[in-house]
């Protein structure tokens, strides 16, 4: 662990830490102050539901802190609230599930990546390598297939710089200095990794606008090619009918594309990066898991329509979101309105953090919350059981908007990747060996480590 991921590491055990112990001090509602800021934090799985489920409408806004500005100025998706934020999160649910978000035309586009994928790792020969880039090519493809309507190649430079800084950011934003400059927006000429996040939005920007020009160009509006395409198409119809002051416009664009290539690419790759080092760590899980994949599927391709048949596969993918746990704080919310919680008065406009660490972690809901342990998800008869406290989407107004798809993306390239290989720590290398330390940013990702596909076939 160099000195970077060593401080983020370090800043989020603190505040986890420092969480944790107010939380049992205090309650599951209590008050933190980040310099001058006063933040309100919910811990357990109750509170949280309460908050983000029963009580939706007064917890659904977006607490839009100095960086979060700095990514979208309010435009776009993730970093928005009012009429801005619920006409492009609408207008991109509606044509996510167009485009076949958690349908066929998702599944078709994830199988062929899949197939991208499994050629990378057999390239390897079942040496050690780092599963960072080809994992997260992998996923950045699915979603940029349905957004500009195509996948790019793996060596394409445009496509690895947007994938790479896309991933750089959000480790960026979970940085001591970045929450900092969060606290005290006026250190900010003085933050460094603001500087890097700053030129990595820039570039970001001239990235998306030129793809959106090329897209612009060959435009048909009677045959959308994507998320891209469908936008256009909504701006040019708006303004031929003479409303210049539409929502659907250029920075709307650049950022909810940005946001979802970011969000779509992250999460998911992130998610199963941890999936494929947990069976490393655990052979005898792996075991499990390969078997249930042999008996019941064989070797042709796996489906979306098998996971009802893979009951213990199903479950090691959801203990692996479980404990990865990869979003702990959430992005911040905030009160739309003033607010009863529990008896605890909230004013307006109050920023609040819904710990997903301690809803996932949760001791009253979980039977063993700090062990990866299948069976969370297993009733006595091996079957698949849903859990209630399994937020690892979120929960609310904000909850994951492309959760169908990823969903579908961690099933189709989890099951396959464990169909065709075994994963294995490096020669020389135990299972003791690997280390689940997370290297923290915005969002959990396994520190950096090699593993070896070795082929089934």
């Amino acid at each position: 662990m160099n000195v970077f991921q060593k401080s983020l590491y370090l800043w989020f055990t603190f505040m986890y830490t420092l969480s944790v112990q107010l939380s049992k001090k205090y309650g599951s509602i209590f008050t933190v102050h980040f310099g001058p800021k006063k933040v309100v934090v919910l811990a357990g799985y109750k509170t949280v539901k309460q908050a983000l489920v029963n009580q939706a409408e007064d917890f659904g806004d977006r607490d839009i802190t100095p960086v979060f500005y700095e990514f979208s100025q309010g435009h776009g998706i993730l970093f928005a609230n009012g009429d801005s934020w619920k006409e492009m999160r609408r207008f991109a649910l509606t044509n996510l599930r167009d485009f076949g978000m958690g349908k066929k035309g998702s599944e078709e586009k994830i199988l062929e990546e899949i197939h991208y994928l499994i050629e990378v790792l057999e390239k390897h020969e079942g040496k050690a390598f780092d599963t960072a880039q080809p994992v997260i090519y992998a996923v950045s493809n699915i979603i940029s297939a349905i957004v500009y309507g195509s996948r790019f190649e793996y060596t394409d430079p445009l496509f690895t710089g947007m994938a790479d800084r896309a991933n750089e950011s959000i480790h960026l934003t979970g940085s001591a200095s970045i929450q900092m400059y969060n606290m005290f927006p006026w250190l900010g000429p003085w933050v460094n990794n603001l500087t890097r996040l700053k030129k990595n939005i820039a570039d970001m920007k001239m990235d998306v606008t030129e793809l959106v020009r090329g897209l612009k160009e060959t435009l048909n509006p009677q045959m959308c090619r994507g998320f891209v395409d469908s936008f256009l198409v909504r701006k040019q119809t708006l303004e031929e009918s003479g409303n210049m002051d539409s929502l659907y416009h250029d920075d709307n664009l650049v950022f909810s594309v940005a946001n979802l290539f970011g969000a779509g690419t992250d999460t998911t790759g992130t998610t199963l990066r941890w999936g494929l080092l947990l069976m490393a760590k655990y052979p005898h899980i792996q075991d499990q898991v390969q078997e249930e994949i042999s008996r019941v599927i064989g070797s042709r391709q796996p489906l979306v329509e098998d996971r009802k048949n893979l009951p213990y596969t199903d479950a090691v993918i959801h203990e692996t979101q479980r404990l990865a746990n990869i979003a702990p704080m959430a992005i911040p919310h905030t009160t739309s309105r003033d607010v009863t919680l529990q008896g605890y008065f909230i004013k307006k406009g109050t920023s609040v953090i819904p710990l997903l660490t301690s809803v996932l972690q949760d001791d009253s809901e979980w039977e063993s919350p700090h062990i990866f342990n299948p069976s969370h998800f297993l009733d006595e008869q091996g079957g698949f059981v849903k859990r209630d406290a399994f937020m690892a989407f979120s929960a609310g107004r904000r909850v994951c908007l492309g959760e169908g798809l990823a969903r579908m993306e961690l099933f189709l390239f989890f099951t396959s990747l464990l169909q065709r290989f075994r994963f294995t720590p490096p020669p020389g290398v135990t299972e003791d060996d690997l280390d689940l330390t997370p290297s923290v940013g915005f969002t959990l990702n396994p520190s950096p480590h090699q593993l070896c596909a070795v082929s089934r076939l």
